[in-house]
């Protein structure tokens, strides 16, 4: 059994940073992949950035530049540095970890005023 839980979100106004973390709990493999989806009002979820052990994060075309993914397996977190936010931006922002099932979090606000 896998637990994510996420915190970091909140209002900032366009151009700010927040930075999200993802606290991970359980059967977690350093070896798997670990990212980030958001869904914004009545859009559909979608993909954010992912990050494993082994390779080069990756990134959405909408945030590459601006967002940053992480991870410390040591502690099992993720983390999404975001720089330069966009109102089109928020949403709520979702950590994800696939290992034989889906795992998901709660999800967290992030909320960018123009």
């Amino acid at each position: 059994q896998v637990q994510l839980v996420e915190s970091g979100g909140g209002l900032v106004q366009a151009g700010g940073s927040l930075r999200l973390s993802c606290a991970a709990s359980g059967s977690i493999s350093s070896n798997n992949l670990m990212d980030w989806y958001r869904q914004a009002p009545g859009k559909q979820r979608e993909f954010v950035a992912s990050i494993t052990s082994g390779g080069p994060p990756n990134y959405a075309n909408s945030v590459k530049g601006r967002f940053t993914i992480s991870r410390d397996n040591a502690k099992n977190m993720l983390y999404l540095q975001m720089n330069s936010l966009k109102p089109e931006d928020t949403a709520v922002y979702y950590c994800h970890y696939i290992r034989i099932y889906d795992y998901w979090g709660q999800g967290t606000q992030v909320t960018v005023s123009s």
